[in-house]
């Protein structure tokens, strides 16, 4: 058996080691642990969107440069070809009919595509615009 004061000493010992060699941090590459890769396409390409209404609702699409609303129907795919990524802040805004939020889920599935998702969501107000920045960034609001 352990007299008292040796089992003290074990105690202080192994406390104190512990407090010297503290465990060793473990890093790792951001390729191991990081998101994806935000979207972004080279300033000046021309880019095709095309935009799902993945809702139950009709879904209103607007370019708000000049363009009038366009609708899409529930399930309704459209592609709007040549965006010209150049522009200052190119633009689309959207919105459901029935006044609903609106998730935006963006994708780019190849070199010159920038895919639009729409879905309902409980969250409130919901993604309303999408930009492509000038300088190729992808920004939801």
């Amino acid at each position: 058996m352990f007299k008292p004061l040796s089992l003290a000493l074990i105690v202080v010992t192994v406390f104190t080691a512990s407090i010297n060699n503290p465990r060793p941090s473990l890093a790792g590459t951001c390729a191991s642990k990081c998101g994806s890769r935000p979207i972004q396409f080279t300033p000046g390409q021309h880019i095709r969107i095309e935009v799902v209404n993945s809702t139950p609702n009709l879904v209103k699409i607007q370019k708000p440069s000049g363009t009038d609303a366009i609708s899409l129907s529930p399930g309704q795919k459209l592609n709007l070809e040549q965006i010209e990524g150049t522009e200052p802040n190119t633009s689309l805004i959207f919105w459901s009919e029935t006044g609903l939020s609106l998730q935006a889920i963006v994708s780019k599935p190849d070199f010159g595509t920038l895919r639009l998702e729409l879905r309902p969501t409980w969250r409130s107000p919901g993604d309303r615009s999408l930009y492509i920045m000038d300088d190729g960034r992808i920004n939801l609001l």
